[in-house]
């Protein structure tokens, strides 16, 4: 598997200036341990999407913010999915919640 070591460079200096005291060597294998997880959330995420039948597009608030759109209001995450936190050091895991294309909308402007 080829790995893409300009993104895994840029995540351990961004870890490191951070500013929490953690030595560059650790902000690097916290990089990696990223890195290496992301097929791993990906198997994760098809899984649980699976389990609960859903069809359509995906994703998490943070996820969908970066794509420019915002949850609507009062919507349920469809799924949750335990994903891999490589970034918060070994064995961490997080509780991820997703929502589908149909309960967001544009982030308006202004």
């Amino acid at each position: 598997m080829k790995y893409n070591l300009r993104a895994i460079m840029l995540r351990a200096w961004r870890l490191y200036r951070k500013g929490e005291g953690l030595s560059f060597a650790e902000c690097l294998h916290r990089a990696w341990i990223s890195e290496k997880a992301q097929p791993v959330n990906a198997e994760r995420i098809e899984a649980a999407k699976a389990a609960a039948g859903i069809d359509e597009e995906c994703n998490t608030w943070a996820g969908w913010k970066k794509a420019g759109f915002e949850v609507i209001h009062g919507s349920k995450a469809l799924f949750k999915a335990v994903l891999v936190h490589g970034s918060k050091g070994d064995n961490a895991t997080y509780t991820a919640s997703f929502f589908s294309a149909s309960q967001v909308q544009p982030i308006p402007a202004g």
